[in-house]
């Protein structure tokens, strides 16, 4: 369900925002917080990914601030698709967790600002009303865990590994990448490889783990 919030009048160009989280108590935590905020207002609040691109066309935000773990389809994959539909709104992802993969993922997504949810109130404020001035905002520590470990996959190994993560035989992945079964063999082979993974299960495990899928 999607809920608009209008916000007072202001002398400065008032920050429109789409906020996206799952947890009910937090989503409406998030949007008093911003709302304290003399130049920010929240037009739109949604509960899952699904509902971004929708909510965004009909309340026409200067940034969506998504997080990266939403159920239906998760935060990145929103985010690309809301770029996609609507590229002049921002992006600010909100996570618990630095995994390496995830800021890779999400900055292919064209995502602007990527911060952890424990950031300080006045934090979030300050990388949103970054990302609506056209600048991208990082934070440090996501930063640095994003270069600690790099994706060793190609981007086919990450392909056939996503669509086996989602309980595709090799036949099927065969099918729907427009390979033969005995190419997938050998992505799934060199993948488990460079992980290091004891099985195709355990490749899966880590690849998402690290958000390399």
């Amino acid at each position: 369900m999607v809920h608009g919030v209008l916000g007072e009048p202001s002398h400065s160009p008032m920050i429109r925002i789409l906020l996206a989280e799952d947890m009910v108590i937090l989503r409406r935590a998030l949007s008093m917080i911003l709302q304290l905020e003399s130049d920010i207002t929240v037009v739109a609040e949604v509960g899952s990914g699904d509902e971004i691109v929708a909510a965004a066309q009909r309340s026409n935000p200067d940034v969506a601030v998504i997080d990266v773990d939403l159920p239906g389809i998760d935060g990145i994959t929103a985010a690309a698709a809301l770029h996609e539909k609507l590229p002049d709104c921002a992006v600010l992802i909100l996570t618990v967790m630095a995994r390496p993969g995830t800021l890779q993922r999400a900055m292919a997504a064209h995502v602007s600002g990527f911060v952890l949810k424990d950031s300080a109130p006045s934090q979030l404020a300050d990388a949103i009303r970054a990302v609506s001035a056209g600048k991208r905002v990082i934070d440090p520590d996501l930063a640095v865990t994003a270069l600690s470990r790099a994706n060793p996959l190609t981007p086919r190994e990450t392909d056939v590994l996503r669509i086996a993560a989602e309980g595709a035989t090799v036949a099927g992945i065969a099918a729907r990448l427009s390979l033969s079964p005995g190419t997938v063999g050998n992505y799934l082979t060199s993948a488990t490889m460079k992980l290091n993974a004891r099985s195709r299960v355990d490749a899966i495990r880590i690849a998402e783990q690290n958000g390399w899928l």
